[in-house]
């Protein structure tokens, strides 16, 4: 699958970090991690953390699938809000979803601070405003729920927006303090790193074409031609596993995004600020690291990449639109336009788990607006599970659910 168009400003800003080889000879290992991205990076690093011998393949080169066309907005704020999970699943597993992501953002500071990163992780308030005066009441009902449980929240009316952050058109919104932005590419390339040099073994241009589970192991072939024996399976291909799970149980969306060229309008305001509304489809935008100003949204159902990519231009002048719209003295020129393919699913939270399909194997798949928080929580749940253990979150986050 065509998993975005263009190039996204984060390969062009990264260029080339490290190359991998392609498997060509057979091996064996423990754990066989299968995909390249932010996911499948954070799994392996885990599974390494643990002891274990770890292999990584990934069928592009590494992190060019979704995890390049990322704005990797770090939140908590999972694309269903708190009052209406709790209606939807109970609330002890709705309150243990949000309180997972939380987690995830200070989970993934440390990581970064172990592994000496520079993919500018940094901490920043999330402000979640009512697009329309009719948006008020239930983002105040949000308010409450959020308040009730803990989280660091407070309420500022449309004329407070506008004096801390010269954003205007809003009525009202939730300021939260928690969240946080990375570059997830350049973070998936470190992480990488890191592990290689502990004994991760990495290979790019390397696709598996079928696994078959013998007893304790399973015999994986690839477009390689050689096998690799391994006890367990860590699926982290995102998206495309549409490809490999026969049920329908994720809609995908295409997704736009723009990237400012360097403004000279100091936006020191935004710098600690991620933004987005209550509009559907939202729109959601932060700064970079290099002073330029990124907005995404636009998002409509995908149906195939050349219809996607068709609508750029059209969903880069809406965005830019949608930027003067609430930021007028921001002087926006577009350096940067992509499109990416992600995917809502029916509760606004991920699939990690077992899959009665998949002998022996775990899907770390964190989907919507919170993938890489969802799949920080996945690297707990995966290290209980190669133990024998039974994580809290697997009935919400699972298959059967």
């Amino acid at each position: 699958m065509d998993l975005k168009s263009n190039e996204p400003f984060w390969l062009v800003k990264n260029g080339i970090i490290q190359s991998y080889p392609s498997l060509r000879e057979n091996l064996s290992c423990e754990v066989l991690v299968v995909g390249g991205g932010i996911t499948g990076s954070l799994i392996a690093h885990q599974c390494m953390e643990d002891g274990y011998d770890t292999v990584l393949i990934d069928k592009r080169e590494i992190g060019f699938g979704s995890s390049s066309a990322t704005t990797a907005m770090l939140q908590y704020e999972i694309d269903t809000s708190l009052h209406k999970l709790i209606e939807d699943i109970g609330e002890q597993d709705a309150i243990a979803s949000y309180k997972a992501c939380s987690d995830g953002i200070d989970r993934l500071e440390k990581i970064c601070q172990e592994i000496k990163s520079k993919a500018g992780f940094k901490r920043k308030q999330s402000l979640y405003f009512a697009a329309f005066k009719k948006d008020v009441a239930g983002l105040k009902k949000e308010l409450e729920a959020r308040r009730s449980v803990g989280f660091d929240v407070q309420w500022m009316e449309a004329e407070a927006i506008e004096k801390a952050f010269d954003i205007v058109g809003t009525y009202g919104g939730i300021l939260s303090t928690q969240g946080a932005s990375v570059d997830a590419f350049k973070l998936v390339h470190e992480l990488l790193e890191f592990n290689s040099r502990r004994g991760l073994r990495v290979f790019d241009k390397t696709e598996l074409t079928k696994a078959t589970y013998q007893r304790t192991t399973h015999a994986v072939s690839l477009d390689t031609g050689v096998q690799i024996s391994t006890k367990k399976i860590i699926y982290c291909v995102g998206y495309e596993s549409v490809n490999l799970i026969r049920e329908k149980f994720v809609d995908l969306i295409s997704t736009y995004a723009i990237v400012s060229e360097v403004t000279p309008v100091p936006l020191k305001k935004y710098d600690n600020l991620l933004v987005w509304n209550t509009a559907d489809p939202y729109i959601y935008l932060r700064t970079t690291d290099d002073g330029r100003m990124l907005i995404g949204g636009e998002d409509e159902p995908f149906r195939d990449p050349e219809r996607r990519d068709r609508l750029l231009d059209k969903k880069t002048e809406r965005l830019e639109t949608s930027v003067r719209k609430y930021l007028p003295h921001v002087p926006f020129i577009c350096d940067f336009s992509w499109a990416g393919t992600f995917g809502q699913t029916k509760d606004g939270l991920p699939y990690v788990g077992t899959h009665d399909d998949f002998e022996k194997s775990y899907f770390v798949l964190g989907f919507g607006g919170n993938g890489i928080t969802f799949s920080v929580a996945g690297m707990e749940m995966v290290a209980r599970w190669l133990k024998g253990k039974k994580h809290p979150l697997e009935g919400c986050f699972g298959f059967n659910r």
